[in-house]
This record gives structure tokens, C-alpha cells and sequence, in this order.
């Protein structure tokens, strides 16, 4: 009766570790599916790959002009912010060109450089905008981001889509495939031996 309990249980035992190696493997298929509908064609967008120094030439807030966001179809979702331009020296080629925060920032708004992330508060975006302005003129000189090709002129202070976030985001669904993998691999060798060592026991018998 005892022996009938502890092979139900570990059946049981068997089944869960099984669903939850299958969930795992599903898992990281859904994410493999995000990743390439999702992160890849942005990465593919993003044609600012190489590397340089970048040297500010000016940094200004254009006077009686506001760049406005708007999130959704009224007009209480229409926010307005100050618009920070922000030219620089590519010193790799030598050219004047504009500078922009990150890739969503040409795409939301290519008259201004920065956009802020909180706009409810018109005083403390202007605060922030001038706060990033007076840091551009501390701070002259600095790494940006461009299209080795040129096809793209502007270039950038950071990259959303970097190589690098690219492969750290397959890192994860690809340990989680594997961990399936494993845990469905020792159960199914369980049952091997334990096929294995009922046969050889009947034989003895």
C-alpha cells in the first residue's frame, strides 16, 4: 500500500516537473516571438552604430517656442514643453550637426533635441530642460552616436537599441529554454532507471 502511495506521488511529481519544464520552453518562446516582432526591427532602425567624440558647439532654448506632445485625441492631453536645440562638433568627420537624446526623440520630435519624460508640470519641465542645457555647457565634450554611413546626419547621446541590449534581452528567454529543457531531459531519465530497475528487479524475481 505504501509502495502504491510513493509511485502515485512520484508520478505526480513527474507531471508537474513536465508542465513546468513545457511552461518554461513556452515561455521563452512567447519572449523569442516579442523579441523579434518587437526589439529587433527596432534595433535594425537604429543606424547610429558608430562610435566618436562629440564637441558642443551651442545649446539654447528657443525663445517663444514650444515644441507640444500630445498622448491622446483631446486637448487636455496636448502637453507643451520648451524646446532645448543642441548642435555639435562630430569631431570624427567634422561636421556641425544636431544632437538628439535617443532614437525615440527623431521619431517623436526631430525640431528638439531633448523631450521631457514628465510634461504635467510646465515649470519643472522648463527647470529640467534648462537643468540638461546648463549640463551640456559644463560638460563640452562628450561621446555620441552616428550613422558611419551618413544616410542619418544627426547624431545621438544614447542608444535605446544598442548590440549589446539586444543580446541581453535573448540572454533571458534563452537560459529559461534551456532550464526547460533540463528539467524535462531528468525527467524523462528518471523514468529510464526507474523502467530500467523494475525490469532488472522482475528479472531477479
Amino acid at each position: 500500500m505504501l509502495g502504491k502511495k510513493l509511485v502515485a506521488a512520484q508520478k505526480r511529481g513527474e507531471t508537474r516537473a513536465l508542465c513546468l519544464g513545457l511552461g518554461m520552453m513556452a515561455c521563452s518562446a512567447m519572449m523569442y516571438l516579442f523579441i523579434g516582432i518587437v526589439l529587433v526591427p527596432l534595433h535594425k532602425r537604429s543606424v547610429w552604430a558608430e562610435e566618436s567624440e562629440c564637441n558642443l558647439v551651442r545649446a539654447n532654448i528657443k525663445e517663444k517656442v514650444h515644441c507640444s506632445f500630445n498622448e491622446g485625441s483631446g486637448d487636455k492631453d496636448i502637453f507643451r514643453y520648451p524646446c532645448l536645440e543642441v548642435y555639435v562638433n562630430l569631431t570624427h568627420l567634422g561636421q556641425v550637426v544636431m544632437l538628439y537624446h535617443t532614437e525615440e526623440t527623431v521619431d517623436r520630435n526631430p525640431k528638439c533635441s531633448y523631450i521631457p519624460p514628465d510634461m504635467e508640470n510646465y515649470r519643472e519641465v522648463q527647470q529640467q530642460v534648462e537643468k540638461i542645457r546648463d549640463n551640456f555647457r559644463k560638460h563640452q565634450t562628450f561621446l555620441c552616436h552616428y550613422d558611419p554611413s551618413r544616410k542619418e546626419e544627426s547624431v545621438l547621446l544614447k542608444r535605446l537599441y544598442p548590440p549589446e541590449g539586444l543580446l541581453i534581452a535573448f540572454a533571458w528567454p534563452s537560459l529559461l529554454l534551456i532550464g526547460g529543457i533540463l528539467i524535462i531531459i531528468m525527467v524523462k531519465l528518471s523514468q529510464y532507471l526507474a523502467v530500467v530497475s523494475a525490469t532488472q528487479h522482475r528479472t531477479r524475481i
